[in-house]
């Protein structure tokens, strides 16, 4: 129970309620095809990874499996001998892209939470609303002082409650807080659904159903973005008392990302079917000015900020050993790393302010980072660890993971390059 609390938090995020935008950019009939594909495709990218870590555990002759880094160095080193020297270098530069990714999940989260939290406490108009609880704290020191609340202010408030759920450094204390996150979402995503529909969807006609080149690329980074938890897989494999239950065919990785592919899906389709070309990076900014449509945002706002922890853990767990070797700290120094993950939340706060437009931040971490974490690295050393000496892996192991690399690199350089332009042309 709480591996799977784990593996939903760690998929179900701004992700989620960014589907709308995703099927915008894809179009009512190209895009749920298109999530069907990339579902597929990552979760079997997560059974490869769990496969090698188990064999590479075997080889070795030990207990656990290794995390995801150790087990692309320990492929490389175990596989052909020209790719041996490259098994050190190549498990840093997963480190690297689990730290980035994890990070800039952190950054959209502060921008997610800020986005909605800023239409709780100010109208269409840019009137105080005295309804909501937010307003209710804070109201009278905005009228007081002529303070507007534009995004940049809303994160350096929600910078304190973000600090204070990130300075948790146990894992196991962190399954009470993803459960009630993970509770804040569902509900948050049910009402928000219930909003989309309550008054019926309009005809389909009326929506693309197919989209552009340029558009299919934010679609990807943002649908890749949405599916990326495989940095989570082996802690959480590792973690279970009864770890062959993790891949197994009815396992945790295989019902929880199905039910979650299925969220994603529904969230999707409603989300552009009802608010068409209007849908916002967050289905939740769509909702209107309601108290219900208020309380709606902060409870979900309150699941992201409570899903921060989980995403800075990673991060962290890689980075914190290696900075404590270069500052020469001994021994288990829990003030030392405090102070680095406070400085560490501090330099996700400063990127967020730099970026703070949603949808395009998270169509960028997507096509830049999670492609390479989710669809490129696990065909790599599954390619590696089925070959043997004098012989490959095998046509079908070539031509399917060929096949998953051209897409994911595809994926990865248009998804990039889209994201970017809309950025620069979105602050130019």
């Amino acid at each position: 129970m709480e591996t799977i609390v784990h593996l939903f938090k760690g998929n179900i995020g701004p992700g989620l309620f960014a589907m709308g935008d995703a099927f915008k950019n894809g179009g009512l009939l190209v895009a749920p095809l298109l999530t069907v594909v990339i579902a597929v495709v990552s979760i079997h990218c997560q059974h490869v990874l769990v496969t090698c870590s188990k064999k590479m555990r075997d080889l070795r002759g030990e207990a656990v499996c290794a995390d995801y880094a150790l087990t692309v160095e320990r492929c490389f080193e175990n596989g052909p001998s020209k790719l041996r020297s490259w098994s050190r270098t190549m498990g840093r530069l997963v480190d690297i892209f689990i730290c980035v990714t994890q990070l800039g999940f952190c950054c959209i989260y502060f921008v997610f939470i800020s986005t909605n939290l800023k239409q709780v406490s100010v109208s269409r108009r840019g009137e105080v609303y005295l309804d909501s609880i937010w307003n209710y704290l804070f109201s009278k020191i905005l009228q007081a002082y002529d303070i507007g609340m534009d995004v940049h202010l809303v994160m350096l408030l929600a910078f304190v409650p973000v600090l204070l759920s990130s300075l948790i450094t146990n894992l196991k204390w962190l399954t009470p807080v993803s459960m009630f996150a993970n509770v804040c979402m569902i509900l948050g995503l049910a009402i928000t659904l219930y909003y989309a529909l309550k008054d019926g969807l309009p005809e389909i006609g009326e929506r693309a159903l197919w989209t552009n080149g340029s558009q299919l690329a934010l679609f990807f980074g943002t649908a890749i973005f949405a599916f990326e938890g495989i940095a989570l897989v082996m802690p959480l494999k590792n973690a279970m008392r009864k770890p062959r239950q993790f891949e197994s065919t009815l396992g945790v990785l295989n019902v929880g990302m199905f039910l979650v592919s299925v969220m994603f899906m529904f969230a999707g389709s409603v989300g552009y079917m009802k608010w068409g070309e209007q849908v916002g990076g967050s289905l939740t900014l769509n909702l209107g000015d309601t108290i219900l449509a208020q309380a709606v945002k902060l409870m979900v706002s309150a699941g992201v900020l409570l899903g921060y922890p989980l995403q800075f853990f990673v991060a962290i767990q890689i980075m914190w050993p290696s900075v404590k070797q270069m500052c020469g700290i001994q021994g288990r120094s829990l003030a030392g790393e405090l102070s680095f993950r406070t400085c560490m939340v501090l330099l996700t706060l400063a990127i967020a302010e730099l970026v703070p437009a949603l949808g395009l931040f998270i169509s960028l971490i997507g096509a830049l980072c999670s492609t390479a974490l989710a669809l490129v690295f696990p065909p790599v050393i599954e390619l590696i660890a089925r070959s043997e000496p004098n012989k490959g892996p095998g046509v079908w192991i070539c031509v399917k993971n060929l096949v998953i690399l051209v897409l994911a690199l595809l994926g990865f350089f248009t998804g990039s390059y889209e994201s970017l332009k809309q950025i620069v042309k979105h602050f130019g």
